[in-house]
């Protein structure tokens, strides 16, 4: 019988995208107030590779990855998705006049080996967590490199996105070193 660990901690991310500026600032600042600090920012991305999302937020979408400093447990990802569900219904500005779904928030998590995703979509490749809430396996990392699988989202597949996400692995592998070296100095004295 193989004996049970706790999971190391990884990268808390939030994956946001709207067509409004004002939703996306409105995310971060409560995100940094609810969250802690932010360690990676990416770039602006256009969002635009489906229309999936057309008819409830409207066109030009733009997407942005936070990657947060605190390092964090991914036992708790289907309450992070619980909670950002409920900030996006309490998000309110003049475009949600224009648009039933002014800002899209989506949680997940970066470990050295993979990038998970949570969801409220069941699939053939998803795992249920409880409470309605999902996970997916979004890319994996394998030949110093991030690797899509099948379902893997087209915007995840392009290379701006796995270069951020390689940044941002490097910064987690530094943390947990530093937690290590931190945790091994405590022990001692």
């Amino acid at each position: 019988m193989g004996a049970t660990a706790d999971h190391s901690p990884v990268l808390r991310l939030m994956i946001a995208f709207s067509q409004s500026p004002q939703a996306l600032a409105w995310a971060r600042q409560l995100l940094v107030e609810q969250w802690g600090p932010i360690a990676r920012e990416s770039d602006l991305f256009d969002f635009d590779q489906t229309d999936y999302y057309r008819d409830a937020m409207g066109s030009d979408l733009k997407k942005v990855i936070w990657a947060f400093e605190v390092l964090a447990d991914p036992g708790e990802l289907a309450s992070w998705k619980l909670q950002s569900n409920s900030w996006e219904k309490s998000y309110q500005s003049p475009a949600s006049d224009r648009v039933l779904r002014p800002l899209n928030l989506d949680p997940g998590y970066l470990s050295e080996a993979k990038l998970v995703l949570a969801t409220t979509k069941d699939r053939d490749h998803r795992i249920y967590l409880g409470q309605g809430i999902f996970a997916e396996c979004t890319l994996s990392f394998h030949k110093q490199q991030w690797q899509p699988r099948d379902w893997t989202y087209p915007d995840f597949c392009s290379a701006p996105y796995r270069s951020f996400l390689l940044e941002c692995r490097g910064y987690l592998r530094e943390r947990s070193r530093q937690q290590s070296v931190e945790e091994e100095h405590g022990e001692r004295t």
